[in-house]
């Protein structure tokens, strides 16, 4: 059975082979859907029907976050993989751009999972667990730094990290929410140049 792929945001971006989703009816947009709006209206795809979804520069975009990520849940088979390419949250990129309406850091993705709503419940039901984190940094700056020097800069300063990708995977059924059950995700540190 061929792999369904669904590039969420692509904009002018077309990726062959994909499903290539916006907002906007530009030429190469197989469906056209309003992310913003997946709280009231599901996306066009079946239940357990997607193998593998790539958002890049999507999702801080998205004001409606929850709702998205558990429609994403819905139509994502068990284990399907999502990729996240996006600002990080202390960047200035993550806040010239006025359409950004969200910021994301490190611990952001935790809230896409169900053991993250140990404390209170929100009505969230998707389950997506984060396996890795990647920052990229300017090689002129950090090449030969040591990586805890790096996560320190990270914490205390802007503009450090150029870019996040965040690499998650469809948990079905969903977790409970309970505290123990948090994976903490791998975090690796690339140089871009």
């Amino acid at each position: 059975m061929l792999e369904k792929k669904l590039h969420l945001g692509c904009g002018r971006t077309i990726l062959p082979g994909w499903i290539n989703l916006d907002f906007v009816d530009v030429p190469g947009v197989d469906v056209v859907a309003d992310l913003n709006n997946c709280a009231s209206t599901p996306l066009p795809f079946e239940d357990d029907s997607i193998d593998t979804f790539l958002a890049s520069h999507l999702l801080e975009h998205i004001s409606n976050t929850l709702p998205l990520m558990q429609e994403l849940h819905r139509i994502a088979k068990p284990g399907a993989t999502a990729v996240f390419r996006l600002p990080y949250g202390s960047s200035d990129d993550a806040y010239e751009d006025p359409t950004h309406v969200k910021q994301y850091f490190l611990q952001s993705f935790g809230y896409f999972s169900q053991p993250y709503y140990w404390r209170a419940d929100y009505g969230y039901r998707g389950d997506w667990l984060t396996e890795k984190i990647t920052l990229f940094v300017d090689r002129a700056v950090y090449e030969n730094t040591p990586i805890s020097e790096i996560m320190n800069d990270v914490r205390k300063y802007r503009n450090v990290v150029l870019e996040m990708v965040v690499e998650t995977r469809a948990i079905k059924p969903i977790r409970e929410p309970r505290k123990e059950l948090q994976i903490p995700p791998r975090i690796e540190i690339r140089m871009s140049n």
